[in-house]
């Protein structure tokens, strides 16, 4: 190891590699709690650079481990004291930016917030947006196919990249920069990494599709009656809105009255009397035309009796309030330490009976402890399901898992709708793909890093 790690910093220089204490006091994971146990991390600042550091870990039968803003919650980041950590956090660079094509080049270690805010100042949208936007990087939203509080208009990460390029574990460059929308000419090789979790290869630099710019913004927080009615509701605004529903955020009673009241930490701006809240949001170009439209199908919802009570946030500091109930996920970690946190996808009509069947399981198994919160992208079919049961031992997180996972099966569902696989949901991977998928992944990944040298052990083992 030491011999490789002389010869990884003849390539990088003294800046491209940490070790000792300057390893083990990095988290590596969002919430904390884990510590890098990595040999070393090896810190790149180009492709070529990470091309020469992979052909001398491939020499050497060297694991590796991506790391990029590690704000990932499924551990995939994790790296025991045999491997290395590749960090991208040096190649950091927006490249260009085209206005004509709408289109950006930047390198993997871009924070989200700087391409959002890079766009904004030349009159242009990236979509993306997440609530970790300050501190995960493109590089991390691609290999996570990361979805966001705007999927439901603009898609996932996967809409929003044109082309990239990665580094294989062999070293060998693969760089499909393209900067078409339109490019059929043979495999469409970037959606081979796109959500690979590192395990592929290491997106290195990429080709971001930007939109016109949208600057005004609809901000209504509502109470909800019942499910069936949330659900008539998202299908009326999705009519009524006439394609700008930007975002469609629900939270149960037991996440809004947790964060709006219970925490102290939100001044609600409806009662916590409810048992549905919705945050819904429109995107568009003319404040006063957007804003009447906006208002009149607001005004048709309460008409239909699908709305209780609603605020209309009139700033945007009224806005950003309205979020933060939403978003305060370290808030959500502070209230319900030890936390289980998961995140599903299931057919929307499924989803009430689905937290109810749950809930009960959970009561019944811990009726002195367990607590649920429930809030997530409904028009995606994404829900965040953040749990305590008074303990995280292993054996009472397994135990609650397979409460969490083994009904998706019949309803269609998913294990992961955005967070992805990593080393936590991998044993239950059976549950959502068919045998035939994963022997097909197991091929791939065979193919592409024979030596299991990259992000090994996550998503399959």
């Amino acid at each position: 190891m030491n011999t490789l790690l002389q010869n990884i910093q003849e390539v990088v220089g003294p800046n491209g590699l940490l070790t000792g204490s300057d390893v083990s006091q990095r988290s590596a994971d969002w919430f904390g709690d884990a510590r890098c146990e990595a040999a070393a991390i090896i810190r790149p600042a180009s492709t070529q650079e990470l091309s020469a550091v992979m052909k001398l870990c491939h020499a050497a039968g060297q694991p590796v481990v991506t790391h990029g803003g590690v704000t990932g919650v499924v551990q995939g980041a994790l790296a025991s004291a045999d491997e290395l950590v590749i960090s991208l956090e040096r190649m950091n660079q927006i490249e260009s930016l085209d206005p004509v094509g709408g289109l950006m080049i930047v390198q993997a270690g871009v924070p989200l917030q700087t391409v959002q805010e890079s766009a904004e100042v030349a009159g242009l949208h990236f979509p993306l947006d997440l609530g970790a936007r300050g501190s995960c990087t493109i590089g991390g939203n691609i290999a996570t196919n990361a979805g966001g509080v705007r999927v439901i208009r603009f898609g996932m990460m996967r809409q929003q990249v044109l082309g990239l390029e990665a580094v294989l574990a062999d070293g060998t460059i693969i760089s499909s920069m393209n900067q078409m929308l339109k490019n059929n000419a043979g495999y469409d090789l970037k959606q081979l990494f796109i959500g690979s979790e590192g395990t592929l290869g290491i997106v290195t630099r990429a080709v971001l599709r930007l939109q016109p710019q949208l600057p005004c913004e609809q901000t209504a927080l509502v109470a909800v009656p019942d499910f069936d009615s949330m659900t008539r509701l998202l299908q009326q605004m999705g009519q009524q809105l006439a394609g700008s529903l930007s975002a469609f955020e629900v939270m149960w009673h037991n996440h809004y009255d947790l964060m709006g009241r219970q925490s102290g930490r939100h001044t609600p701006p409806i009662a916590p009397d409810y048992p549905f809240y919705a945050i819904i949001e429109s995107l568009g170009v003319n404040d006063e035309t957007d804003r009447e439209l906006f208002n009149r199908a607001l005004e048709q919802a309460f008409e239909d009796g699908l709305i209780c009570d609603a605020v209309l946030a009139q700033s945007d500091k009224q806005r950003e309030g309205i979020w933060a109930i939403r978003e305060d996920i370290e808030g959500l970690i502070q209230e319900l330490k030890p936390i289980l946190a998961f995140d599903i996808s299931l057919p929307i009509p499924a989803m009430q009976q689905y937290v109810e069947n749950l809930e009960a399981q959970l009561m019944a198994r811990w009726p002195e402890s367990a607590r649920v919160t429930v809030f997530g992208h409904l028009g995606d079919g994404n829900l965040h399901l953040m749990l305590s049961v008074g303990s995280s031992d292993e054996e009472s997180r397994h135990e609650v898992e397979r409460l969490v996972y083994e009904p998706l099966t019949a309803l269609g569902g998913s294990i992961s709708a955005e967070h992805g696989i990593g080393l936590e949901k991998r044993d239950y991977m059976h549950l959502c793909r068919t045998p035939e998928e994963i022997a097909l992944m197991r091929t791939l990944k065979q193919a592409m890093d024979p030596l299991n040298l990259l992000n090994r052990h996550k998503i399959l083992r």
